[in-house]
């Protein structure tokens, strides 16, 4: 065995093994179905975020802003204040019903996914208001003074709720899968009512649901008596495991391990970008909420579309223009040019499975380097303030420079960035991409064995 197909079974037997059972959980599915079932709201929510913050890069606007956008700030900002402003609770509800969804289906259960997205809803505004313990007596928290509003328990901030937002995300999820669970309990148990089959299915719903409220009532408020008690409650005991995690993905030796972990699963043939956003999804919004407020942290929003894999996984922009215009085998120039439209907008299957890259050993090297090169270079630029911190999010197949561009809430100067990361991508792709080239081209021509 050559140490390229070592390679490759040692990537299948350790990554793609593990990963791929990591994956199949029903907990990270539902998790991945809640990221992608937030994306239209937060880009819908950022978009207005960013004519609200235009101003502030391009100042000669500022006046024409101020004697017409912004005198009507406070209505079009609603629609950020009920994305961005109550992400957890999206998080919530779609965790609750896609995971409620799949025990029904893998699991034959008569559940119900809108019990389930319901019942996770009721756990999680149970553990809102924040409680104090005071002289053997559990009260709402009640604090107003210049830094901190805390009205009846509910913390509130400029888009709202506090803890409905982006900080409460990793508290929804756990919530929501403590109430699935159970609600699958209860009728795993048979502890339900049950209705003669006469009665409409929304009663009989209603009334399959009853129990399992109760159930999770119980145990939430048991939870919640307990932690505050201890002086704490879910939130804070949520944010000290995964504080760690985030300081991890945040920084740079955590940002060229998710990297690592995206391109080694796909160089095995894995959508790595799904799997591994199903973790890193809740973390980049939670970041780009921080940078909304005077944060510059760089791995947030679509950090990864803007400067990272500008083309598709593995940043294959460059390396698809060369072949479709530069390329000697004509196999490479018919696939280049068929793939540049998908490219530009960052859909590269084509190229990881027409070139390929998959299981290639030509393109192995370059697929893993470029895309940590590329991540290099946009982290250092935003923790070194060269450009602004990404506070919008924006649609993925947005093309090179301008999802860095309005991401940034319009800075020239990403533009100027991405550009660069597509640039030197491509010249590390360059001398692999020739070598393969003139391989392909000399097979054209009968000059060696088709392998």
């Amino acid at each position: 065995m050559s140490s390229e197909n070592r390679l490759f079974a040692l990537l299948e037997k350790y990554l793609m093994g593990p990963m791929g059972k990591v994956a199949s959980f029903r907990f990270v599915r539902a998790v991945m179905a809640a990221g992608m079932a937030s994306i239209p709201f937060t880009i819908v929510g950022s978009m207005f975020l960013v004519l609200n913050v235009l101003p502030q890069t391009m100042t000669f606007l500022e006046g024409f802003f101020n004697s017409t956008f912004f005198r009507i700030s406070d209505l079009y900002m609603l629609a950020f204040k009920a994305t961005m402003g109550i992400l957890a609770l999206y998080f919530n509800l779609v965790i609750g019903y896609e995971y409620t969804k799949l025990f029904a289906e893998e699991e034959g259960l008569n559940v119900n996914p809108l019990n389930g997205a319901l019942l996770s809803m009721f756990a999680f505004f149970m553990t809102i208001p924040q409680l104090m313990l005071k002289d053997g007596k559990i009260s709402l928290v009640q604090q107003i003074d210049d830094h901190t509003k805390i009205i009846s328990g509910w913390e509130m901030v400029d888009n709202g709720v506090s803890r409905l937002g982006t900080t409460g995300i990793f508290a929804a999820i756990i919530m929501a899968v403590v109430a699935v669970q159970l609600y699958r309990l209860c009728v795993k148990r048979n502890w339900v009512i049950k209705m003669p089959e006469a009665v409409p299915e929304g009663v009989s719903r209603s009334f399959t649901a009853l129990i399992p409220a109760f159930f999770v009532a119980f145990v939430v408020l048991i939870i919640n008596g307990i932690l505050v008690a201890l002086g704490t409650d879910i939130f804070k005991v949520v944010a000290v495991p995964f504080s760690f995690v985030v300081n991890i993905a945040n920084s740079w030796l955590g940002l060229i391990i998710i990297y690592f972990l995206i391109h080694a699963l796909w160089i095995v043939g894995i959508h790595g970008a799904n799997i591994i956003s199903a973790f890193t999804t809740p973390i980049v919004l939670a970041n780009m909420e921080a940078n909304m407020h005077g944060a510059n942290i760089p791995f947030a929003g679509e950090f990864q579309n803007s400067f990272v894999i500008m083309g598709g996984s593995g940043s294959t922009l460059g390396l698809t223009l060369f072949i479709a215009f530069l390329a000697k085998s004509q196999q490479l120039r018919i696939l280049g040019r068929a793939s540049i439209a998908p490219g530009i907008f960052n859909i590269n299957e084509p190229i990881l499975f027409g070139l390929p890259i998959v299981y290639n050993p030509y393109l192995a090297i370059p697929f893993f380097l470029a895309p940590m090169a590329t991540a290099t270079i946009g982290y250092w630029a935003i923790k070194l303030h060269f450009v602004n911190p990404i506070i919008a999010q924006v649609p993925w197949p947005s093309p090179i420079g301008i999802g860095a561009f309005i991401g940034t809430g319009g800075d020239l100067m990403a533009v100027v960035v991405a550009l660069i990361c597509g640039i030197v991508a491509f010249l590390i792709y360059l001398p692999f991409i020739k070598l393969y080239d003139n391989k392909l081209f000399k097979q054209e021509k009968g000059e060696e064995p088709v392998l």
